[in-house]
């Protein structure tokens, strides 16, 4: 009788949760999968509502106005009004179809900076010198070399760090600048760095020489599922001095340099930036840390004068579940559609939406190159189950998808003709697009653009396609499995 009751009581809380759902006009096939687990699941289904299933955009942007007019009220970032105001000055030019300093430029590129400055603070620049590393040993290399040399500061700000081979020697470096008096920040998230609730020493030891070390979402509800949790900081940042800065999809363990014996070899693709774009990487990373600490860091030693490093146009994009729009969702989608010869993807993950999707298969269709390069090896194995079964669509339309060899591809990069790439941290998922915090720079250089896609070309070299008579005759309980995964693509 007992038990008869409490699922009674179960199925009353699941229904009144499933009305408030579907009075929210939230995506049909969103509320329609909520609504089978409370079905089926009626207890264990409201216990992963909770943790996975709130609609936190609409509470996190009541917030979001909130900070930002403390964030004004205290003066934090010395230049955000000015920010704003050359974001406003840069859609007014926009809509005259030109950029200062560039005579001839695709109309296409205008749409999307354009989008991207009706989305958020998210302005291009042009003094920029970009390079692009493909390789972790590589990026770290490089990154320790600017540690080494820096005179002011350094500001770190990862999803994942472990205590790793590549962490300690990371960590120790860091502690020989902290040793020299120079100021550095880290920003870790709570659930990508879980392992440090057990061992608390390697952050431990960097305290005691005055590094500041926070976690994102401090005291937020954090339990991992499948690796994951909804809403977690997923960018990778790391701004020195305010001179130089470093994003893209390469984390802080020995995996990403082709340590771990599972992964073999780490393809990934991560960023150097020298130019006025490591402002906008600061202004995110001053943000965050607001967010987390309300810490208010008025300084002009941040944002210092920089000389004419390159000629990259590009825009950092920052996304997350706090803001009005899905920028970087919005910004694929439009250029997605708009592509005259080609689509190439790197992604680990491939959960598209319904628009998405459709987009994809609306360009193959009407001749477009798509091609999709995706990792071989699985590291979550849901979300990469749940993938193949978009592939059987992208097939079905004409799009190509290949599946590399050489290791694990983590490389997060879209490339569309020869107007437009980007890469950071954002899979192309539907996690990466409405549930967590990323970061992407959109690249407009034509020549950058074809260095990116050299690189995408030699993985090809490295992978083997996906045979569309072969994949569609696989066998009915892969295809079942690859089916129920997806029925959760929403929620993965």
């Amino acid at each position: 009788m007992v038990i008869k009751g409490i699922l009674i009581i179960f199925y009353i809380l699941s229904i009144i949760i499933s009305i408030k759902l579907i009075l929210e006009n939230r995506d049909p096939s969103k509320t329609l999968i909520w609504i089978l687990i409370f079905m089926l699941f009626p207890g264990i289904g409201i216990f992963i509502y909770i943790i996975l299933g709130r609609n936190i955009r609409k509470i996190k942007i009541n917030n979001t106005y909130k900070i930002a007019n403390n964030m004004k009220k205290d003066r934090l970032l010395f230049n955000l009004e000015e920010m704003e105001q050359l974001a406003k000055c840069q859609s007014e030019i926009i809509k005259e179809g030109k950029v200062p300093g560039y005579e001839e430029i695709d109309s296409r590129v205008l749409k999307v900076i354009s989008l991207l400055l009706n989305t958020g603070i998210f302005p291009f620049t042009i003094n920029n010198n970009v390079q692009v590393y493909i390789d972790g040993n590589e990026k770290f290399d490089n990154l320790i070399k600017d540690i080494r040399n820096a005179k002011d500061h350094i500001h770190l700000e990862y999803f994942i760090i472990k205590d790793s081979e590549i962490g300690n020697k990371i960590k120790k470096e860091l502690i020989e600048k902290a040793k020299e008096g120079i100021k550095i920040r880290i920003i870790y998230d709570d659930v990508g760095c879980w392992r440090f609730w057990f061992h608390r020493s390697f952050f431990k030891e960097m305290k005691t020489y005055g590094i500041e070390i926070i976690p994102y979402l401090k005291g937020k509800i954090a339990i991992p599922v499948g690796g994951q949790l909804n809403y977690r900081n997923h960018r990778k940042i790391v701004v020195i001095d305010g001179k130089i800065g470093y994003t893209g999809g390469i984390n802080i363990g020995d995996e990403y340099i082709g340590k771990n014996k599972k992964f073999g070899y780490w393809r990934d693709t991560h960023i150097r930036i020298e130019g006025t774009s490591v402002y906008m990487l600061q202004m995110i990373f001053l943000t965050d840390w607001y967010y987390n600490t309300k810490e208010v860091l008025i300084k002009k030693n941040l944002f210092p004068k920089l000389s004419i490093k390159g000629n990259t146009m590009m825009q950092i994009v920052a996304s997350g579940p706090d803001s009005d729009w899905e920028s970087m969702h919005y910004a694929y989608f439009y250029a997605i559609c708009q592509a005259k010869k080609s689509i190439y993807i790197e992604t680990p993950y491939f959960i598209p939406d319904e628009s998405l999707l459709k987009a994809l298969k609306c360009a193959a269709l009407s001749g477009v190159e798509l091609i999709i390069l995706f990792p071989k090896i699985a590291d979550h194995k849901i979300v990469n189950t749940a993938s193949y079964s978009y592939f059987q669509e992208i097939l079905e339309s004409g799009g190509k998808v290949y599946l590399y060899n050489k290791g694990f591809l983590h490389s997060k990069v879209i490339i569309i003709d020869d107007f437009m790439a980007s890469t950071g941290s954002a899979n192309m998922d539907l996690r990466s697009f409405k549930l967590n915090f990323e970061v992407n720079a959109f690249i407009y250089d034509r020549q950058l653009i074809e260095e990116i896609k050299e690189d995408f070309m030699y993985d090809l070299q490295e992978s083997e396609e996906l045979q569309r008579n072969k994949f569609e005759n696989r066998k009915i309980f892969i295809k079942m499995k690859e089916s129920i995964s997806r029925l959760f693509s929403p929620i993965l």
